[in-house]
């Protein structure tokens, strides 16, 4: 199981400049002494490379403090929360809109997916040396092709084009730095290599149902194809989302949990709707992402930080579960039994981020919880189906999948929609889930968006967030800033 390895290679120089904090996890302890050739004399190792990559993941520079200030704070979705005075160093900018290339969590979010990206490429790199089955070696180049592609996703919509990285760079090769490294791709440059990696994955993974047991949460084929779908969608590639997300809906290997509140506790996990998500263990958890949105008061779960918005609450029509599933409101009965006071600093707090010390595995530490984080589900399939087949005109089976949606929802169906019903329903669905703020600015809605929320979206500026200054200043200023910072 890919879980709690963690990947320890003398061999591996660290690129210092943009992949420093992955050093703990890519050398070896002390008093372990081996050379690159005995290293590649042992096949085990392709998977431990294989396994740091994944082990990524789990850092807090992934999907904790930084991710849900850009990703969830900064939407409509979702305020800042804590108390008044807690500024979480810059997340009240964030949910004000008013940051600037100096903000901690550009700097965070950048310096993790290129960390990711360095093992990734550090990982093919040697596993092009290992003599291993050819058929594994096959496998593990389509995990970790999935995995950088997942990273360069992230970085793409965030920040547009950025630098394309795709080899192991030799940290004394100053030329290839500059040309490379410190070079700016388009963003279509850059979505091309998203689509490249993605592919190739495809067509060397397997299906979710033909790994073993003790594979669970590796990437899959259907998890390709579902990422694929997803970037196809931010490219306007209707008919290439359409029919990507068409081959994970025909695979067999998904399909809705009839309880929406499942798909985010532990009796969801790598459950039927789940096509990818990070793999957390009680010793090796992902860092802080509950304990950032646990309630914050008497008593105690966490820093309280990413409340859902009135706005969110109050766009939810009558009857829809989804409400209560996705917004854990103050006071009331938790689904554990466990009683949320009054003593909480806020009204409401992202329920799917909540981790139950009562009825979940739970052993005391809240900065390193259990709780796998879902990326990739079979609903934001559907969701994505249903918006490439409305732009191709296809509007009945676009239909079709908004009520398979609805109706789990409790809701009744529709017998047409519009764009604007899909992205309202895609709201709903995909609520506290990192989406919001990416899907209303690839719509063009985000300024009408934040004006109704009492906020600025600056058009021309806002479309994507700042290189973050400190990459700028270390590459000597070759990385070009986005427009208006």
């Amino acid at each position: 199981m890919i879980r709690n390895i963690k990947i320890k290679i003398a061999t591996i120089l660290l690129f210092s400049i943009v992949f420093a904090s992955c050093e703990q996890d890519l050398k070896f302890d002390p008093n372990d002494v081996i050379t690159e050739q005995d290293f590649l004399k042992d096949p085990n190792n392709a998977i431990k490379l294989v396994n740091g990559v994944y082990n990524k993941l789990l850092d807090y520079n992934m999907y904790s403090f930084s991710w849900i200030g850009i990703a969830s704070i900064t939407s409509d979705d979702a305020d800042k929360g804590s108390t008044p005075t807690d500024t979480g160093t810059d997340k009240d900018r964030l949910d004000n809109l008013t940051f600037n290339a100096s903000a901690i969590s550009f700097n965070d979010v950048w310096e993790g997916r290129y960390d990711g990206i360095y093992r990734a490429n550090t990982a093919l790199y040697y596993l092009d040396k290992l003599t291993i089955d050819p058929a594994l070696k096959n496998r593990m180049i389509g995990e970790i092709k999935f995995l950088r592609a997942l990273f360069y996703f992230d970085l793409v919509r965030c920040f547009g084009g950025v630098p394309l990285v795709t080899s192991k760079i030799d940290i004394n090769d100053s030329a290839t730095i500059d040309a490379v490294v410190y070079n700016r791709k388009s963003k279509a440059e850059t979505y091309a290599v998203i689509e490249q990696d993605l592919l190739d994955a495809i067509d060397k993974l397997p299906l979710k149902g033909q790994y073993g047991s003790n594979d669970l949460g590796r990437a899959t084929k259907g998890a390709a194809q579902a990422l694929l779908a997803k970037a196809y969608l931010y490219e306007e590639k209707w008919q290439e989302s359409y029919d990507m997300s068409g081959n994970v809906m025909t695979s067999g290997q998904y399909s809705l949990l009839p309880n929406y509140a499942d798909v985010w506790r532990e009796v969801g996990e790598n459950g039927t709707e789940s096509i990818f998500e990070v793999q957390a263990t009680l010793t090796k958890g992902l860092v802080d992402y509950t304990n950032v949105q646990g309630p914050r008061g008497t008593p105690d779960l966490g820093w309280g930080f990413n409340t859902p918005s009135l706005s969110l609450a109050n766009s939810y029509e009558a009857g829809d579960v989804r409400k209560n599933a996705a917004i854990l409101f103050v006071p009331s009965v938790l689904w554990d039994g466990f009683v949320a006071p009054l003593t909480w600093s806020n009204p409401r707090y992202n329920y799917k981020a909540y981790q139950s010390t009562m009825a979940e595995s739970w052993n005391g530490d809240k900065g390193q919880t259990a709780k796998n984080h879902r990326l990739l589900k079979y609903s934001d399939i559907l969701l994505i189906r249903a918006e490439a087949g409305f732009h191709l005109g296809l509007t009945s089976d676009a239909t079709d999948q908004i009520n398979t949606i609805r109706t789990r929802a409790g809701l009744s169906t529709v017998s047409s929609v519009t764009l604007t019903s899909i992205l309202k329903e895609r709201r709903a669905e995909m609520a506290m889930e990192y989406d919001r703020w990416f899907d209303i600015v690839r719509t063009g809605t985000a300024q009408a968006a934040m004006a109704a929320d009492g906020k600025t979206f600056i058009v021309g500026t806002h479309e994507l967030f700042p290189i973050p200054q400190n990459q700028i200043v270390t590459s000597g200023g070759k990385l070009a800033q986005n427009p208006g910072y």
